[in-house]
């Protein structure tokens, strides 16, 4: 009763805000913003995001053999639920406060652990990939970009804003959860066939009557067990990993090219934490032109801005190189001094591919830089200098008016190491 009074009383006040400030129209507040004004104002809100993933439960329970028999599967490899719980540790805060903030059912959530196992990175055998694990079709559908730099079935952001989106619709057009998550799992015309196959013969249109695909016959009992689990680990014998209700990572914004190694560092985190929670990304480094933002720990965000006021070195370390039609990758690779196994490893490249024709391609800057030094020395006369005791790359170019570079181009070094009584060649000025 005192939680209906204070929701009562906020809002009369946002009716007498509105007025004042010369609103013609007010807006009613969504059911997911009623519950996001509850849990903000309850003192006593769950420290615990498991405790909320129970308050929130709706769908109705589905207690058939199947789920019964999932029940006591999951019972039986505990391992396997207590490691997806773990791994979803960086996200579940995330993915239960957007659920419940468009007054969703929790049960909700618990779909990454049938679909994905909760990895963002996981890819099925039909080309779902992501924690909601999206085909191409229907992420193309959702406006989730797939392209040479990203792919945002993967963003644990935005892939969830559009898997709830879909579940939205699906829910609104079939009425009845257990129709809606079939709906996700084998498509909405599949559940429509099977519903009206049922209509003709007077048979009842409930999920457990229709005759729908083996794995869909078997997702909501899947989802079902998962729920039975949550709701009682103690029962069933598992050790469910704290999952503090609190946000586990923030986005930083950013306007700069940022490899993902060096990102890491900044952030003080290791580089598969970091790969964790920026998934969606295909190359080594992050582009400012079709990303503006990483996903940080909320703990360590702070550390990365004093890191990256006091790095001085590259933000990044590679360029992007568009081949010419007919270029080969073997030619690109002998103008850019590496490897054409090299070349193709770190483009994710077919080994059998020859030509690569107007295609994107990542350069080490290095490279590059190699790359305009043959230009700039090529046609430089040169004599001979005998290399003396005490003599080293950087001395040798500062008595000679040269560069470590040049010296290192001209003479083909791999490296900065020379041995006195060799031979090495100079530019001649002139």
């Amino acid at each position: 009763m005192r939680l209906k009074k204070n929701l009562i009383i906020q809002f009369y006040f946002i009716f007498i805000c509105a007025l004042i400030t010369g609103c013609t129209m007010l807006v009613r507040p969504q059911i997911g913003q009623l519950k996001s004004i509850v849990l903000s104002s309850n003192a006593s809100a769950p420290d615990d995001i498991w405790d909320v993933i129970r308050k929130g439960f709706q769908i109705p329970n589905l207690s058939n053999n199947l789920s019964k028999q999932w029940t006591q599967y999951y019972q039986d490899h505990p391992e396997s639920i207590k490691r997806i719980a773990e791994r979803s540790v960086k996200y579940l805060y995330f993915v239960v406060n957007e659920i419940n903030n468009r007054g969703l059912p929790t049960e909700l959530a618990l779909m990454p652990f049938i679909e994905s196992a909760y990895d963002p990175s996981a890819i099925s055998k039909n080309k779902a990939s992501g924690l909601w694990q999206f085909v191409p079709r229907t992420a193309k559908h959702f406006n989730l970009k797939q392209n040479w730099w990203l792919d945002e079935r993967r963003d644990p952001i935005v892939s969830t804003y559009a898997a709830l989106d879909y579940l939205e619709s699906l829910y609104k057009r079939q009425g009845h959860w257990h129709l809606a998550l079939a709906s996700y799992n084998c498509g909405e015309s599949v559940v429509q066939k099977a519903i009206e196959k049922n209509k003709k013969s007077n048979k009842s249109t409930k999920y457990i009557n229709l005759q729908l695909p083996k794995e869909t016959t078997n997702y909501v009992p899947k989802l079902q067990a998962v729920k039975n689990i949550i709701t009682n680990p103690q029962k069933y014998g598992i050790d469910l990993p704290k999952v503090e209700n609190k946000p586990y990572f923030k986005t930083v914004k950013k306007n700069k090219d940022i490899d993902i190694e060096v990102a890491a560092k900044l952030a003080e985190i290791s580089l598969e934490e970091f790969k964790a929670l920026n998934p969606s990304h295909n190359r080594p480094v992050i582009s400012s032109k079709h990303s503006q933002t990483i996903l940080l720990p909320a703990k360590n965000i702070e550390k990365f801005h004093i890191n990256l006021k006091k790095f001085t070195d590259n933000l990044s370390n590679w360029k992007i190189y568009k081949s010419k039609n007919g270029e080969t990758f073997l030619s690109i690779a002998q103008k850019f001094g590496i490897s054409e196994a090299k070349l193709k490893k770190t483009n994710n490249i077919r080994t059998q591919q020859k030509t690569a024709s107007g295609q994107l391609l990542l350069i080490e800057q290095k490279h590059v830089i190699s790359l305009a030094t043959n230009k700039k020395y090529i046609h430089k006369k040169t004599y001979d200098y005998l290399v003396r005791p005490g003599d080293n790359l950087s001395k040798i170019a500062k008595q000679h008016n040269t560069t470590v570079t040049e010296i290192r181009y001209l003479n083909k070094l791999k490296n900065d190491i020379i041995k006195h009584g060799k031979k090495i060649k100079l530019p001649y000025e002139e």
